[in-house]
């Protein structure tokens, strides 16, 4: 065997998703540090406290992700997330924060971010988000997403008629979206604490109701009502 195919599995190693972290409370930002350090498919590369200098470091080592607090003294993670985005468009941006309320998620993706994460995120959804965001997949914590599912819905219109979704439960409603977002069941029912035998019920009723018959219908019925992007 020759030292270039000695090399190869080396060579062909997956790439790493290089994430720049900013968060004001450092034992937070250290913990966050320490946590992905520990997933070999991801490569911390910088951080900041504050919005004006996530911005400057952010510009300096081109990360393919930002996981950015919202909070912050000076400039707050979504005038941060804006500026950044304005730049560096092809930076995603990935919101890690305790706001959950309607009015900070829209702001926060209107601003431009690429996703959006509570802080009492699991380890494993976190990873989950990383990867999907880093893939240029839009990501919604579970627990949240159904808050802005009716604002998003035809153009944005809460008032237009929803007849297809409100044949689903609540619990089907955000299977489906994390379908769509390209989810196994695995993943889904460690993201929603359940088993996957329910996953697989859910997604039975949900298919039945919709009259769909695989995957690619659930996604593009998500994408025509805006609850993920292509």
């Amino acid at each position: 065997m020759s030292f270039m195919e000695k090399q190869h599995p080396q060579t062909m190693a997956r790439p790493s998703i290089t994430v720049f972290i900013v968060e004001d409370h450092t034992i937070v930002r250290e913990g966050l540090r320490a946590l992905l350090s520990l997933d070999p498919s991801i490569q911390i590369v910088g951080e900041a406290d504050n919005g004006h200098d996530a911005i400057r470091l952010v510009g300096a080592c081109k990360p393919m992700l930002v996981l950015m607090d919202l909070s912050m003294p000076d400039m707050n993670g979504m005038e941060a997330t804006r500026e950044i985005k304005k730049r560096f468009p092809e930076i995603k941006i990935l919101v890690l924060t305790v706001h959950k309320t309607e009015e900070y998620i829209r702001a926060t993706l209107q601003a431009g971010a690429n996703g959006y994460v509570l802080k009492d995120a699991t380890h494993t959804e976190l990873k989950i988000a990383i990867s999907s965001v880093a893939e240029g997949k839009t990501y919604l914590s579970p627990s949240i997403s159904d808050k802005i599912i009716g604002g998003f819905l035809d153009g944005g219109d809460p008032n237009k008629a929803k007849s297809s979704l409100d044949a689903l439960t609540h619990r089907e409603r955000v299977v489906l979206k994390l379908i769509a977002e390209g989810q196994q069941n695995k993943n889904i029912a460690d993201l929603l604490c359940i088993s996957v035998k329910t996953v697989e019920k859910h997604r039975s009723n949900l298919m039945k109701k919709l009259n769909f018959h695989n995957t690619a219908a659930i996604t593009a019925f998500a994408i025509e009502r805006g609850l993920v992007t292509k």
